[in-house]
Parts: structure tokens; C-alpha cells; sequence
């Protein structure tokens, strides 16, 4: 049987009771600040040692140094920990300093083969060299040291953060002139006779790399009750890649497709001939396409030289190709026909993707360019306002 303490009772106000009671209930601080708050009720209960251990799950040693700095400091500093190292500090600020400019470089530039630090290959860094730079206080720091002192200074040199340079120097003129086709494009829904238009836009781009996979085994149905989503076999058979050459009239939702194993010249002048054949001859047609080599080939000028003054293409920006709307068709396609899908042959998928863009076109939809509210000055004051 547990037996008082011979400690002094601990009284606790019925503020701190409210406190070390929501203390106690927390799921966000710290394990060992629930852990004291429960020692420290438990104990003003019954000033038992023992009983408060087993019902907490802590030594006696814990309780004891938790009970003897509420009774010594008051209740709330016996939740916090004593700072652990009253003397001065024994890693110098030049040393700190030190490390940080070293955890700023490449393991390469020091003979590694690594190509990022790591918290224990820059501790085993430290070490051997610390001296020889003139901090011997570092001789025998270890990682979770060296994590520290990163963590102070906001690095992460084990990690890397992808970023995008900015290439083309016309970046916002071209930008902006497409954007400002859209906000043409948007009037035109809006107001103009569809019937009397001389000129439409087409969004257009490919999407490569479309693989034709095959399952091994059939995929099995879901079972109510006992299987809840399609079972599929996970290894498959590769049938090779398909080519999906798509353009999107920005006017009625019109999607012209071409499906092939390749992306050349030759592939995206069949798609340029479908949509010459969709069109009265008297109508232009504008196009917006990024900068692949197909779209600007010798193949491709020479046809368009047979056709004058019926295309005009309009070309993102380098690192732009995310201001072409047929982006969104290509998601759209993602998401229904093309998720999961499995074929027998890679014909099977070129009629799959064929069947998939023909339910499109059966209920087409206008894809629109939204953001335009920063654009509505740019507009009113443009000289890009075309006659309609």
C-alpha cells in the first residue's frame, strides 16, 4: 500500500487547476508538459509518490523533479524544463558562423562524391577539418548538434527546391498578347454573329507519351460487401506510346484530334489539314501553339506556304506553354477516358482515344481564359483591338 509522502502538500489555485487541467487534455504541446500536469494534479489529490508514477507511466525520479520545482518555483514552472546549460556556451559564434557558410556549399566542392549534405556527412566534415580552420571547439560535434544549428539558421541543405529561370526575354509581351486574344475571343462569344466571323481561334497542342498498357489477368468487379473497388493485376504488358495531337476551337468547343506513334512534322500538318477542311476557305484561322520544332519545321512553312493568308500562328512564351487553354482539354481527358485505362493493343487505345474525343464533341464545352480582371485597363487602352 502507497503511503504519503513526506513532501509538502501541493495547493493549487482553481486558475492553475483550470490550466493544468486543459494542459492535461492538450494534443498539441509537448508529451512531457501533459505528462507533469497530470503528476502535478494527481499529487495535490493524494500526495502519493508511487501511485502517481504507475498512474502516469513515469519513474519516481520524474515525479520527484516535477513535485520538487512546482513546490520550489510555483505550479506552471513545473510544467517547463531548467535550461540545461547555465555556463557559456561551448561552440564559439565564429564557429557557428563557420558551419553555416560550409553547409551553403556542395559536398563536391570539398572532394565528396555526394552531391548534398547530409546532417552526419557534415558533422564528419566538421570534425576532421575544425581544427585546421581554427575552431577546436567543434572536434567533437555530432550531427543532431549540427542539425541544431541549421535549424536556428532556416537550412535545409538535404533538400532541394526546384525553380524555373526565366528564359525569354519577351516573356510578358508575349503573354500579354495572348492573353489579350483571349479576352478577344471572350467578346466574340459574347456579341459577335457567329455565322459572320471572318477569323476563329484554335488552342493547340500534344500531348506525347501515352502508354498503351495490357493487363496479364482480367480486372475483377467489386463485390458489395467485400471488395470495394476494382481489383487489377499489377503487372501489365507495354504496347508502346501514343502521340495525342489535339486543338480546341475556342468559339463552340470543337475538338480536332490526331492520334499517332509519332510527333513530327508530318503528324502535325495532318492535323492542320483537318482543321482547313472543317472551315469556309474565307474564314482565317488563329492558332496558339507553344515552340516545338514541328510547329515551325521547314515540312510545316512549306505547307502553310500552299495555304496563304489562312493561318496565323500566335506562340507562347518559352516555359509559357501553361497560357495555352488546350492544357485544360488534355486534363479534362486525364480524368475521365484515359484514367486506368488498359488495352489489347496499341490500335485499341488510338480508337479508345478517338471514342473518348467523339463523346466530347457530342456535348462540347467552351473553354474560357477567367482571369481577366487585371487585363481590363490593358485592354480598354490596347491597340490590339481588332475590328470584328
Amino acid at each position: 500500500m502507497s503511503t504519503k509522502t513526506k513532501r509538502a502538500a501541493l495547493k493549487i489555485s482553481p486558475e492553475d487547476h483550470e490550466y493544468l487541467t486543459r494542459v492535461s487534455k492538450s494534443r498539441t504541446l509537448p508529451k512531457r508538459e501533459v505528462d507533469r500536469a497530470w503528476i502535478l494534479m494527481l499529487y495535490a489529490e493524494n500526495r502519493s509518490i508511487t501511485r502517481t508514477a504507475e498512474t502516469v507511466g513515469s519513474c519516481r525520479e520524474t515525479v520527484y523533479s516535477c513535485i520538487d520545482k512546482a513546490l520550489a518555483m510555483g505550479v506552471r514552472a513545473g510544467l517547463k524544463d531548467l535550461p540545461h546549460h547555465p555556463n557559456n556556451a561551448v561552440i564559439t559564434p565564429e564557429a557557428k558562423v563557420w558551419i553555416v557558410n560550409l553547409a551553403c556549399t556542395k559536398p563536391l566542392d570539398h572532394g565528396y562524391a555526394a552531391e548534398l549534405w547530409s546532417s552526419q556527412s557534415l558533422a564528419t566534415h566538421i570534425r576532421k577539418y575544425a581544427e585546421q580552420n581554427g575552431h577546436p571547439c567543434l572536434s567533437r560535434i555530432v550531427k543532431s548538434t549540427v542539425h541544431k544549428i541549421l535549424k536556428d539558421n532556416a537550412l535545409k541543405p538535404h533538400k532541394i527546391k526546384y525553380y524555373l529561370e526565366k528564359r525569354d526575354p519577351d516573356f510578358e509581351t508575349k503573354m500579354r498578347d495572348i492573353l489579350l486574344i483571349y479576352k478577344e475571343v471572350a467578346y466574340q462569344n459574347k456579341c459577335a454573329n457567329k455565322t459572320s466571323q471572318s477569323v476563329v481561334t484554335l488552342s493547340i497542342d500534344e500531348k506525347p507519351g501515352v502508354q498503351a498498357i495490357a493487363n496479364t489477368s482480367p480486372d475483377l468487379s467489386p463485390v458489395p460487401s467485400k471488395h470495394k473497388t476494382v481489383r487489377r493485376d499489377h503487372e501489365y504488358v507495354r504496347h508502346g506510346t501514343a502521340s495525342i495531337l489535339a486543338g480546341i476551337d475556342l468559339h463552340d468547343g470543337h475538338v480536332f484530334v490526331q492520334v499517332h506513334e509519332r510527333h513530327r512534322s508530318c503528324e502535325f500538318i495532318l492535323l492542320l489539314k483537318e482543321i482547313d477542311t472543317h472551315y469556309a476557305d474565307h474564314i482565317k484561322i488563329r492558332v496558339i501553339l507553344d515552340n516545338h520544332s514541328a510547329h515551325i519545321s521547314k515540312e510545316t512553312r512549306a505547307y502553310l506556304a500552299t495555304r496563304p493568308n489562312r493561318f496565323e500562328f500566335v506562340h507562347t512564351p518559352t516555359h509559357g506553354s501553361w497560357l495555352n487553354i488546350v492544357e485544360t482539354l488534355f486534363g479534362k481527358m486525364a480524368r475521365t477516358f484515359l484514367k486506368g485505362i488498359r488495352v489489347a493493343s496499341w490500335c485499341e487505345l488510338k480508337e479508345r482515344i478517338l471514342k473518348g474525343v467523339e463523346e466530347i464533341n457530342h456535348s462540347p464545352v467552351v473553354h474560357r481564359w477567367t482571369k481577366f480582371d487585371s487585363l481590363e485597363d490593358m485592354w480598354k487602352n490596347s491597340e490590339y483591338v481588332r475590328t470584328l
